[in-house]
């Protein structure tokens, strides 16, 4: 019969057992003895003392092979826990922010606030006073930011804007490092992304389309919506910067599938704001309270994003572009632009979209009639002129 039963002998993972206490008194010189014999004398044989010690000194072996394989792991995990800590640090590493607007402004903010230094550079040099102020690093091109950072986030306003900064004579490509994550912002033509990806891609870079949803309301308090489109396998490390500007970070495919997404998204947006000024508009005109009406408008089958959290009427809420004479917000020009996107788009796939070419006009007629630098909720106060002519 074994010296060892009755001893409970754990895995060297676990750590509940007293190593020290158990190993001396197996070391003890004590008596072991197997099953009694029976009454007839028909049992097992007495185990002698010195067989025991024997035994138990076995025993101490095991265990103290047992402990150093404890130790071992438990060297290993700490020093896992030290490497991700390491990592955890290296990721605060400089973040370059190319296009500091009514969106790239609040956004940076927000990576300053978790921590990371921002390298900034805009076309404006007056927009990158508030970051030098701040102790940031600001550059005089593109190209520069790509020297001081190997990551680099853009928020530009057009196709156009996006190729010169990127590929210009002092664009990121000029000095970008191998190796380097580039994250485009912008809302642009899915087709110029692609194009982008390519050239990234010779330069040894990364180039993901992530364009956000939101408003600048969301891009100040970091519940922005972004799009992502590109390499699966670098999602990971875009969702890491991204998470601390929005509150969802969807991937969406390879490159170009994140403008896809947006530029559906920004249609419906257009063609449900002109929707919620036609109606406002109407019923002022039959006589109801405009925060009458947008209260019954929120909890009935009515209700959009354009109704309750951006109303185009004036005195209906507070903090959006319509209290504040339609200024700051997205720019009518801008939407403009990506309902332009949607009709490219919409003829190359041959897809038809009656309801947003038809937004498409009237925010071009805005543009055309001064309302190019208002807020695209301007809709309102622009339907409202056009009724009196």
């Amino acid at each position: 019969m074994s010296p060892l039963i009755g001893v409970r002998l754990p895995r060297p993972s676990c750590g509940w057992l007293p190593w020290p206490s158990l190993v001396s008194s197996l070391s003890s010189p004590s008596t072991v003895t197997g099953r009694e014999g029976s009454p007839g004398g028909g049992g097992e044989a007495e185990v002698t003392q010195s067989g025991a010690r024997g035994s138990s000194m076995a025993a101490v072996l095991m265990l103290r092979g047992s402990a150093r394989l404890l130790y071992k792991h438990r060297k290993v995990r700490a020093a896992s826990v030290a490497m991700v800590c390491s990592r955890a640090m290296a990721s605060k590493t400089p973040v370059g922010f190319i296009g500091l607007g009514n969106m790239g402004n609040p956004m940076a903010k927000n990576l300053v606030k978790h921590g990371y230094p921002v390298v900034a550079y805009d076309v404006f040099p007056e927009a990158c006073k508030e970051f030098q102020d701040s102790g940031a690093q600001v550059m005089d091109s593109p190209a520069d930011v790509a020297e001081r950072a190997d990551r680099i986030i853009t928020m530009l306003p057009s196709s156009p804007n996006a190729v010169e900064v990127y590929t210009g004579a002092n664009g990121i490509l000029k000095k970008v490092k191998k190796g380097s994550l580039l994250i485009d912002s912008s809302t642009i033509d899915p087709a110029v992304s692609k194009e982008l990806a390519k050239a990234v891609e010779k330069m040894g870079a990364v180039f993901m389309d992530a364009p956000v949803s939101g408003g600048v309301g969301a891009a100040r308090a970091g519940n922005l919506t972004f799009m992502v489109g590109g390499v699966e396998q670098e999602f990971d490390a875009a969702k890491e910067l991204l998470t601390c500007m929005g509150s969802n970070v969807i991937y969406c495919g390879e490159v170009g599938t994140g403008q896809a997404a947006k530029i559906c998204n920004n249609m419906l947006l257009a063609i449900s704001m002109i929707g919620t000024a036609e109606a406002m508009n109407l019923g002022i005109r039959l006589g109801l309270d405009p925060k009458l009406l947008a209260k019954i408008l929120n909890m009935s089958s009515g209700r959009c994003w354009s109704s309750d959290t951006y109303n185009p009427v004036p005195g209906v809420m507070e903090g959006v572009p319509s209290a504040n004479n339609y200024q700051g917000g997205f720019g009518t020009t801008l939407m403009a632009k990506d309902l332009g996107l949607a009709q490219i788009t919409a003829t190359n796939t041959k897809t038809p979209v009656p309801l947003g070419s038809l937004a498409h006009q009237i925010y071009r007629m805005m543009c055309a009639k001064g309302y190019a630098l208002k807020d695209f909720s301007a809709v309102f106060q622009f339907l409202r002129e056009e009724e009196n002519l």
